[in-house]
C-alpha cells in the first residue's frame, strides 16, 4: 500500500512541476522578450525573429534561477491540494507517518534538481554564449557602444609594457574582446597612452586592434584603422580569466578549474558555481521541507493565509541567504564548498526539525 500510495504523490507532484514550469516558462518568456525588444530595437541587426530567438537562448539561464521558487511553491500546491481533499489524513489514519508520505516529494525535489544540473545547466550555458555572439553582433552592425556585459580587466607585463586591458564582451573562445579598451603605463605608472577599439584580435605574440582610437596625454586623439599590441599572453589563460560561470556547463566547470589553477587564475568563482550546482537538489529538497512546515496541517477548505505567507518568506529568505553567501564564495571571502553547502544544510536541518517538532512533539 506504501508503494502504491507514494507512487500515486509522486506522480502528483511531477505534473504539478510540469504544469509549474510551463507557466513559469511562458511568464518568463514573454518578460523578457519585451525588455529584450525595448534594449535592440534600434540596432541595425534588430529583426522579430532575431528577438525571439535571443529570447529562447536566455531562457534556460532565466528558468535555472527560478528553480528554487517553483520547488517551493509546487510543494505548497501540491500539499494543500492533499489536504483540501482529506489524502493525507486518510494516509495517517492508515498508519502511514510524515516521514514515509513525504519521501515521494523529496525524490521528486531531487529528480528535478539533477535535471536542472544536468540537463537546463549545460543548455543556459551554451544560450548564454551564443546570446553573447549575438548581441556583439548586432552592437557591432550598428557601431553603437551601450551597456551590457562587462569583461574583467587583463593585465599584461611584456618587457617594458605594462597594459591593462578591458572590454565590453569576449568571444571566439577567449580570442576576441569587442569595445575594447587598453591602458598603457610606463615604469613608474603612469597613463602614457590610451587605446580604444572595435575589437581586440589575439594573434600569435600581439592583439590586432580594429578601428583605433588612440589618446596621449596632452595631445589630440588620433584615429588608426588598425593597431598591434605585442602580448605574451597565451589564448588559453585568456580564456579562463575571461570566463564567466554561468556561460560554463556543469560537464566542463572541472575541467575550466584545473586549467585554471595551472594558469594561477582565480577559480573561486567557478568552484562557488560548481559547488553550487551540486548542492543545487539537496537546496530543494530544503524547500519542499519548508513547504511541508506550513501546509501539513489540515483545513477542509482554506489554509491559514498567514501560515503560508510565512513559508513564502523563509523560503525567499533562504534563497536570498544562498545567493548572498554564493557571492562571498565567488569573492574568495568564505571557501566556495562552504559557500554552497552551508545553507542548504542548516535549511535541510531546520525544515527536518520543524517537522519533528509539529509531527511527533
Amino acid at each position: 500500500m506504501i508503494f502504491t500510495l507514494g507512487r500515486y504523490f509522486f506522480r502528483r507532484y511531477i505534473v504539478t512541476t510540469l504544469w509549474f514550469f510551463i507557466g513559469v516558462t511562458s511568464i518568463i518568456y514573454l518578460i523578457d522578450f519585451s525588455e529584450t525588444t525595448g534594449r535592440f530595437a534600434g540596432l541595425t541587426g534588430y529583426s522579430l525573429p532575431g528577438v525571439l530567438y535571443l529570447t529562447a537562448l536566455r531562457l534556460p539561464l532565466i528558468l535555472q534561477q527560478t528553480i528554487p521558487f517553483v520547488a517551493l511553491f509546487v510543494g505548497m500546491t501540491t500539499l494543500i491540494a492533499l489536504n483540501r481533499k482529506s489524502e493525507l489524513v486518510v494516509a495517517r489514519a492508515a498508519g502511514i507517518s510524515v516521514w514515509q508520505f513525504m519521501m515521494p516529494f523529496v525524490v521528486g525535489a531531487l529528480m528535478v534538481g539533477l535535471v536542472t544540473t544536468l540537463v537546463i545547466n549545460p543548455l543556459a550555458a551554451w544560450g548564454q554564449s551564443q546570446a553573447f555572439n549575438i548581441e556583439s553582433t548586432w552592437r557591432e552592425a550598428s557601431n553603437r557602444r551601450k551597456e551590457t556585459t562587462a569583461v574583467p580587466w587583463l593585465r599584461q607585463i611584456s618587457g617594458k609594457d605594462d597594459v591593462v586591458i578591458g572590454g565590453r564582451t569576449v568571444l571566439d573562445n577567449g580570442t576576441l574582446i569587442t569595445d575594447a579598451v587598453l591602458i598603457h603605463f610606463d615604469s613608474d605608472g603612469r597613463i602614457i597612452l590610451r587605446q580604444d577599439a572595435r575589437s581586440a584580435k589575439l594573434k600569435d605574440g600581439y592583439w590586432l586592434l580594429t578601428d583605433v582610437t588612440e589618446t596621449r596625454p596632452g595631445e589630440v586623439p588620433t584615429r588608426l584603422a588598425t593597431a598591434k599590441v605585442s602580448t605574451n599572453l597565451k589564448q588559453e589563460f585568456v580564456q579562463q580569466r575571461l570566463a564567466q560561470p554561468e556561460t560554463v556547463a556543469f560537464y566542463d566547470l572541472s575541467q575550466k578549474i584545473a586549467v585554471a589553477r595551472s594558469f594561477g587564475v582565480s577559480t573561486k568563482a567557478l568552484e562557488t558555481q560548481f559547488h553550487s550546482l551540486l548542492s543545487l537538489p539537496f537546496l530543494l529538497v530544503a524547500m519542499t521541507l519548508i513547504a511541508a512546515t506550513v501546509s501539513l496541517k489540515f483545513s477542509r477548505f482554506n489554509q491559514s493565509r498567514s501560515v503560508i505567507l510565512g513559508g513564502i518568506l523563509s523560503g525567499f529568505v533562504l534563497y536570498v541567504v544562498t545567493t548572498l553567501v554564493k557571492a562571498f564564495g565567488s569573492s574568495g571571502v568564505v571557501p566556495p564548498f562552504v559557500a554552497a553547502w552551508v545553507p542548504v544544510v542548516v535549511a535541510m536541518a531546520l525544515g527536518a526539525t520543524i517537522l519533528l517538532h509539529q509531527e511527533d512533539g
